[in-house]
């Protein structure tokens, strides 16, 4: 579906496409993500140990290959990969393929270890991990009129939005399956991304970061002012990238929500120098919206899919934020102090309410659950 016109309002997707990606687009600008938003990569390196040790996982349940890939979807400025080689024990750095997925240039200085490319490659063996990938993958969105029909919103380059043409064909489907506007329930039969005793993200859990704020309910019966985000781009990217993986397991990583706890306006959001903002299309800021992540699993139906919290899959991989030991402190005060800093650092990454509430989608190809420990 094409709505609006060249220089005027367009959808969401287009818009957000050129403001992110374009020549001049956010993301292409030389401070990276890292200096307007912290991720968990840049929250501590704690999360590029812990990535590690799922590779090393990975790793034994591919009976140790020869070569063993790595492929950080939107890289950012390869970060989460530097971490990741530096964390490995030297047998397996020496047998891993590292490779940073992003569209911006090659950053100075980078581990050359580290292949730097536009595109997954093809028919790799080892650990696909896209953190905060999927919530900058371009959309459009939806608005429910006063008549009760969806409609796309269109935007312009300024931020102001109008009501386009009714949401139609493929777009409407999803939206009928995964995201029922105007007061419908939401269909999930075939649609379960949690298997295997995997807990799902519920509501209440879903990280709210910058979550638009909504108003009070719309009293109309038609749904009026009802919005969502219409998440089948994403569901298309992540099968693709799921799709390049001969074996291993593929991870994404992102804030999120599943049917039955959609949030009734929607999430599209702004960032800007650490702060949320209004979003505004014209590479000033970051454009960024929850991930339907069971919508992406079904997408690409594998045996022993799963969808964790963060903080249940960091715990199995070892991070739990306890403090160390007080008596510590008398016998190592320096290794206390480091500890404490390091319970700190991993207690961030796995708080309720906050980055612990990350949704973790696990699709394994070929291999045995790598964190059947985790719940």
């Amino acid at each position: 579906m094409t709505a609006g016109t060249e220089g005027g309002p367009r959808g969401w997707r287009a818009a957000t496409r050129a403001a992110l990606y374009g020549p001049d687009g956010f993301y292409r600008g030389p401070e990276g993500p890292a200096g307007h938003f912290r991720t968990s990569v840049h929250a501590s390196p704690l999360f590029a140990e812990a990535v590690a040790r799922l590779l090393c996982r990975v790793d034994e349940a591919l009976g140790r290959p020869a070569v063993l890939d790595f492929v950080d979807m939107a890289a950012g400025r390869g970060e989460l990969a530097a971490g990741v080689l530096a964390a490995l024990p030297a047998d397996v750095a020496a047998r891993t393929r590292a490779c940073a997925v992003e569209l911006a240039g090659r950053p100075g200085g980078l581990d050359r270890r580290i292949e730097w490319r536009a595109e997954p490659p093809e028919r790799t063996t080892g650990l696909l991990f896209a953190n905060e990938w999927l919530d900058n993958v371009p959309l459009e969105v939806a608005e429910v009129d006063p008549e009760g029909v969806p409609r796309l919103v269109l935007v312009g380059d300024d931020g102001t939005e109008r009501l386009g043409p009714p949401v139609t064909g493929p777009e409407a489907e999803w939206l009928a399956r995964w995201w029922p506007l105007a007061g419908e329930r939401p269909v999930t039969d075939g649609g379960e991304a949690v298997t295997d005793g995997g807990e799902a993200v519920t509501e209440g859990e879903a990280v709210t970061e910058g979550e638009a704020t909504p108003g009070s309910a719309p009293e109309a019966a038609s749904g009026a002012g009802l919005r969502a985000e219409i998440g089948l781009p994403r569901d298309l990217a992540w099968a693709s990238a799921v799709g390049t993986l001969a074996r291993g397991l593929a991870v994404a990583v992102d804030y999120a929500h599943t049917a039955g706890a959609r949030p009734p306006f929607g999430t599209l959001t702004g960032f800007r120098e650490g702060r949320g903002t209004t979003p505004v299309p014209d590479g000033s800021c970051d454009i960024t919206a929850h991930v339907a992540l069971d919508a992406c699993a079904a997408a690409c139906p594998l045996p022993g899919t799963r969808l964790l919290p963060q903080r249940a899959a960091l715990r199995a991989l070892g991070l739990t934020g306890s403090r160390p030991p007080l008596a510590l402190a008398s016998t190592d005060p320096a290794g206390y102090v480091r500890a404490l800093a390091a319970a700190s650092e991993a207690a961030e990454l796995v708080a309720p309410g906050g980055l612990g509430d990350f949704g973790w989608l696990l699709q394994p190809v070929g291999i045995p659950d790598v964190l059947a420990d985790a719940a």
